[in-house]
């Protein structure tokens, strides 16, 4: 009988964690919006602010070694010692007046009696009271961020899920797709690391997709156009960061989609260009190679920003489209 009150206890007390591993990605969607529609009732910051927050720290988790994997519904990390507080002897503590005292961050955001520091709605809780002393307008949000996370990238990558999230009024947005519709002819090798040439030695950093003038561009995810304009190397050109702080970068465009504007939010399948041969020179200059789509790929993990390999990306993407 002990055993099995045990296992009961065991159960109920890390079932959040287990759930959300063992979820359908459908409900796991719906309980953490059902939390942050929960955090917005009780401190009166937006869901898409908590959500946007939430999702960046689950981002930058994913390719960090000096922080925890995410393993619950929740993707905030708040440190032990700024949880329970510097001075504090007892770094796990869950006691709201021994956390306050020593000026501690954690607070109770269920009700128990208890800032539990891996408890879902009071880690969501503890960051939306943390906002919600700035303001609940974009102005004030943007000063909270950058004075918890003292740089000006994490505050652009949260304002852009935010935005995001806003916009769709809702978080099961991580479809996907191929950058070039189907039905055009295309042809594309791994050519990211490749040695380049032209305005100094360098490696490339990403994929060329080769297809005719005026193919169309399509965004490949959910995000917000960051970047648009003209560059010596890419030519024409477009940026766009996702909700996964996954910026992609679309050069050698013939031009750009009508009423695109830098502040966007596009969605997969969205035309932002066409395929070109822009670049390599002053504005305006073209035809010095093929045209083509170079397809790049850079992740941002909070601290700095790199280049990956589209190439497996798209080749997943590609197979996904011609199933359609």
């Amino acid at each position: 009988m002990r055993t099995i009150l045990l296992f009961i206890i065991l159960m109920f007390s890390s079932g959040i964690l287990i759930e959300a591993a063992e979820l359908p990605q459908a409900e796991l969607y719906q309980k953490r919006m059902e939390l942050y529609k929960k955090t917005e009732m009780s401190t009166g910051v937006p869901w898409f602010y908590i959500a946007a927050v939430d999702q960046y720290e689950q981002s930058i988790r994913h390719v960090r070694k000096d922080l925890p994997k995410p393993d619950g519904l929740v993707g905030i990390y708040i440190k032990p010692e700024y949880w329970a507080g510097i001075a504090n002897p007892y770094i796990e503590d869950s006691n709201p007046l021994s956390i306050s005292f020593f000026n501690g961050k954690g607070l109770d955001g269920n009700g128990d009696g208890k800032a539990e520091r891996k408890n879902e709605e009071d880690l969501l809780y503890t960051a939306g009271k943390y906002l919600a002393k700035y303001g609940t307008d974009d102005t004030r949000i943007r000063i909270a961020l950058w004075n918890y996370y003292k740089r000006d990238q994490a505050v652009i990558a949260i304002m852009t899920n935010a935005k995001v999230y806003r916009k769709m009024n809702r978080i099961d947005l991580q479809e996907k797709v191929f950058p070039l519709p189907k039905g055009y002819n295309y042809s594309y090798n791994n050519t990211w690391g490749d040695r380049r040439g032209w305005g100094g030695r360098r490696i490339h950093e990403g994929t060329d997709i080769f297809a005719g003038y005026g193919v169309p561009v399509r965004s490949v995810a959910y995000g917000v156009v960051e970047l648009k304009g003209w560059n010596k190397f890419g030519g024409w050109r477009i940026g766009v960061r996702d909700l996964n702080n996954t910026y992609h970068y679309y050069a050698h465009l013939n031009g750009f989609a009508k009423d695109l504007k830098i502040g966007d939010v596009v969605k997969p399948g969205d035309i932002i260009g066409s395929v070109g041969s822009s670049g390599y020179g002053p504005p305006g200059t073209a035809g010095k190679f093929p045209p083509h789509l170079h397809f790049g790929m850079y992740k941002d993990n909070g601290i700095n920003e790199w280049s990956f390999d589209p190439y497996p990306h798209l080749k997943a993407w590609e197979r996904s489209q011609s199933k359609k």
